[in-house]
């Protein structure tokens, strides 16, 4: 679902605007334990994860 997300967003001409966007997502329509499951993903190392998704969760996302 996350890396769907990222796709949608992969077209955004303002990378930084589209990983605000894509945290925002996470932390409007995500539930915290989904959000806390998804940054530790991406603490270790989040394979297979969309890159903006992954930069994303570091920069903005809300535990």
């Amino acid at each position: 679902m996350a890396n769907q997300i990222g796709d949608f967003y992969e077209s955004y001409p303002n990378q930084s605007h589209a990983q605000q966007d894509i945290a925002g997502h996470l932390n409007k329509f995500w539930a915290l334990p989904m959000r806390k499951q998804i940054a530790e993903y991406v603490q270790q190392g989040g394979a297979g994860l969309h890159a903006q998704v992954a930069s994303a969760v570091k920069a903005h996302l809300h535990l």
